[in-house]
């Protein structure tokens, strides 16, 4: 059993950074301390570990690790062994009272006293009825938009393109003559461009394609800057508003920025902040925070 712990090393399961702590456990299945059954699992120097506190030290593993929760429990029961003797060894040595054990703690209290809080003005403010409201207000803000189904094949003359249309009128089939003459893309798929609105298409070529009725093609070469257009309309329909499941985790994200920035702005307005120096004239060699491109430090709230 001792080689097979290796697989799963003690530095595995790292500290989860507060800033993501309430998210993390959110996600997580309810530990087994909420269910009726909390079978033991195995004491040290009598002291019982039962199968909600495995659990709970399975949250800080790597997602990887998490999906094999029944492959590896056996061996995380191992780890949080590991965890109890060391602690017990560290409490023996007389750790409760060491400086740096007392500072990190006293960090770890106002780390989670502040995710705790901030977590809760989030709830106050983002229910059910709120990320509804917000739905709706989107809906109001995005009405449907006209689509056209439409084809086309692109050729690079205006020549070419007037034969063309010389052959539709004459009864060829629209999907095989993109197939054969069209130096577009959708060629192989006949011309078939699906369905679209008039702003995803530049401006000379939405302009034919929503003057057609349904089954119509272009009697006139359509010009872009892409080169010359026969166009026709298959089909046209109103678009489909995205369903409120599709959106309510973003919309919930939203409002959540939102409530936090809320927040924040009210505590600034209470409180007397001075900023000496926002940055050291340089970070020490190696301790520079990693800035994506662009963006903000993980981790930071936005």
């Amino acid at each position: 059993m001792a080689n097979e712990t290796q697989r799963i090393p003690l530095m595995t399961f790292a500290p989860i950074k507060t800033g993501a702590l309430i998210l993390a456990l959110a996600s997580l299945p309810v530990a087994a301390s909420a269910q009726a059954d909390d079978p033991l699992v195995a004491t040290v120097n009598g002291k019982e570990i039962h199968r909600s506190e495995v659990l709970e030290a399975a949250r800080s593993l790597p997602p990887q690790y998490q999906s094999q929760l029944q492959q590896i429990f056996p061996m995380l029961v191992e780890r949080v062994v590991d965890f109890h003797l060391l602690s017990e060894a560290a409490g023996k040595a007389g750790f409760a009272k060491d400086e740096e054990v007392k500072r990190r703690l006293a960090k770890l209290r106002e780390d989670v006293m502040r995710e705790v809080y901030i977590q809760r003005q989030i709830d106050k403010q983002v229910d059910d009825a709120a990320v509804r409201k917000r739905y709706d207000e989107f809906l109001a803000g995005n009405p449907a938009k006209p689509e056209v189904h439409a084809r086309h094949i692109l050729v690079e003359d205006e020549a070419a393109a007037k034969e063309l249309i010389v052959k539709l009128d004459g009864g060829a089939d629209f999907a095989e003559l993109a197939k054969e003459s069209s130096t577009g893309p959708s060629a192989s798929r006949g011309g078939d461009l699906g369905y679209f609105t008039a702003d995803q298409m530049v401006p000379e070529f939405s302009e034919q394609a929503f003057e057609l009725e349904d089954g119509q093609y272009t009697k006139a070469p359509v010009k872009t800057q892409f080169g010359w257009h026969v166009i026709k309309v298959e089909d046209r329909r109103e678009s489909a508003p995205p369903a409120f499941e599709g959106m309510e985790q973003q919309l919930r994200e939203e409002l959540s920025r939102e409530a936090v920035g809320t927040v924040l702005s009210d505590l600034r307005e209470g409180a007397k902040v001075e900023i000496v120096s926002p940055l050291p004239a340089a970070f020490p060699e190696g301790q520079a925070p990693t800035m994506p491109p662009g963006g903000l430090p993980p981790g930071h709230p936005q």
